[in-house]
């Protein structure tokens, strides 16, 4: 006798899309563990975690009405995927942009990184300026800017911009994708960007040649 899970369309749909969700995570749980194993190089794990974090954001924003918990719906399917909640959920970004290497970063040193990061720097307040506010707006914006900050070795770890940076990522990424900042801390994200930007300008001639 055949067993039916779903009772309509829309019931089909939903169960398709925690099919989806549950591939998603479990891949992410699987890439993670074959680069911090080595199995995979950081040129190959990056777009596939980029396409994975992108289609998790996505899925997640369709179904914020069914599954209001991405935590939830790990323990009511019993998911053993530490790894794929920190990156999906927690992070929002790959380990590669999270943690570039210290030895890539002294590679890179140079003027055009420091343009870069200006232009991301730009790029990130003009698209408050111009009221996006959408989360798949302003989080790719971040997130390019977190990743050239992370390639300049002449600044320091603790660097503030990259920590205000990170922490605004980390704030999105446990958004949907069509949630929208607020007024308020829409204002915030453009007050910290502009002092960041303001202290980055300054680090530099600090850093030597």
């Amino acid at each position: 006798m055949e067993v039916k899970l779903w009772n309509d369309k829309r019931e089909r749909e939903m169960y398709d899309n925690f099919a989806d969700l549950y591939a998603i995570m479990k891949a992410t749980e699987k890439l993670e563990k074959a680069y911090v194993r080595d199995i995979i190089s950081s040129a190959e794990y990056e777009p596939e975690c980029l396409k994975l974090i992108a289609q998790f954001k996505t899925l997640t924003s369709t179904l914020k009405d069914t599954i209001p918990s991405i935590e939830r719906f790990v323990d009511t399917y019993k998911m053993d995927c530490p790894a794929a909640l920190n990156r999906l959920v927690t992070s929002g970004v790959p380990a590669t942009v999270e943690h570039r290497s210290a030895a890539a970063a002294s590679t890179t040193t140079s003027a055009a990184t420091v343009a870069e990061c200006v232009q991301h720097f730009i790029t990130a307040m003009d698209t408050l300026k111009l009221n996006m506010y959408a989360v798949d707006q302003v989080h790719p914006v971040l997130a390019d800017l977190l990743a050239s900050l992370n390639k300049l070795s002449i600044l320091p770890p603790d660097f503030e911009g990259r920590v205000k940076m990170k922490d605004w990522i980390t704030r999105l990424a446990k958004m949907g994708a069509a949630d929208e900042l607020t007024e308020q801390q829409a204002r915030q994200l453009h007050f910290d960007l502009e002092s960041s930007y303001n202290l980055f300008m300054a680090a530099l001639p600090n850093a030597g040649s």
